[in-house]
């Protein structure tokens, strides 16, 4: 088993955290992390891929331990989310990789692809929205608060933020919660306490709706380029619903589609799975 490095690397003045492992003259696999966690998510995926693929799994703007600028200094969007992304993964060299893109990743590595046809390998999507179809009742509340972006809209949105509720996105529609450790729940909610990370989040909540409208880029570039594609879902997602992942099909006939039993951070109950299946897809 390839020991994991855990780096700090600056990207045009902006620190950025990673972690790294595996041969670097092995194929390369950038993760990319969601809402509200960071690179430890992969902690149980990257020790099982880590003989086979060079992989970096870095924490996005804002998130883990990469700089977290006031939002003077830094307007968080998705779009500048990936422009940092983007230069990372030139500074480190990844000049041709496949991806793990998860819930906020999917939006930055898929903004990536746009950019860099050329430098995407295959794409594995886990609960990795691109299609309408995919978003459920649960986005709700932030809809309501891209239509009319009140103070009163934005802090009704405030309860997405706390112990309890991102406690319930690792835990629900898990068949058994006590399968779900609670280290990783309990570190995001540390990371999301910090001073400014609330209004942080709030305006990356606000600025969702410009991935929505770039759904249709998305799935242009999947019909015209028809990259590798492997979607693993925790089918019982409270929030990207299975249809999304079905969705892929139509772009990618090709694309292989796998459901696992399990809620939104999949990883906590199904990281073995999930590797195996990686492994298998991207042999062929």
């Amino acid at each position: 088993m390839s020991a994991i490095a855990h780096r700090h690397i600056d990207v045009d003045g902006f620190n950025v955290f990673y972690r790294e492992a595996g041969p670097e003259d092995a194929p390369k696999l950038l993760l990319l992390h969601g809402f509200p966690s960071s690179s430890h998510m992969f902690r149980n995926l990257i020790p099982l891929l880590s003989e086979r693929f060079h992989i970096v799994a870095p924490d996005l703007p804002g998130f883990g331990l990469s700089d977290m600028p006031s939002r003077d200094a830094f307007s968080y969007t998705f779009d500048n989310i990936a422009n940092v992304i983007d230069r990372f993964t030139e500074v480190i060299g990844f000049d041709r990789y496949a991806m793990y893109v998860f819930d906020y990743g999917a939006p930055t590595g898929f903004r990536l692809a746009l950019r860099h046809p050329e430098r995407i390998t295959a794409i594995v999507s886990q609960n990795g929205n691109a299609y309408e179809e995919g978003l459920s009742d649960g986005w709700n509340p932030i809809r309501a608060y891209w239509q009319a972006p009140t103070q009163a809209n934005r802090d009704a949105l405030r309860a997405m933020l706390t112990k309890d509720t991102t406690q319930w996105q690792y835990t629900h529609g898990v068949p058994d919660a006590s399968t779900v450790a609670p280290d990783g729940y309990a570190l995001d909610d540390y990371y999301l306490s910090r001073p400014g990370a609330h209004e942080v989040q709030l305006d990356l909540f606000g600025d969702y709706r410009n991935n929505i409208a770039l759904y249709p880029a998305f799935q242009a570039y999947l019909r015209e380029h028809q990259p590798k594609f492997l979607a693993v879902w925790g089918k019982n997602d409270p929030f990207f619903l299975p249809p999304g992942a079905e969705a892929f099909k139509r772009d990618i006939p090709h694309a292989d589609v796998r459901f696992f039993d399990t809620g939104h951070f999949a990883l906590e109950t199904h990281a073995a799975d999930i590797a195996a299946a990686i492994t298998d897809f991207l042999a062929h």
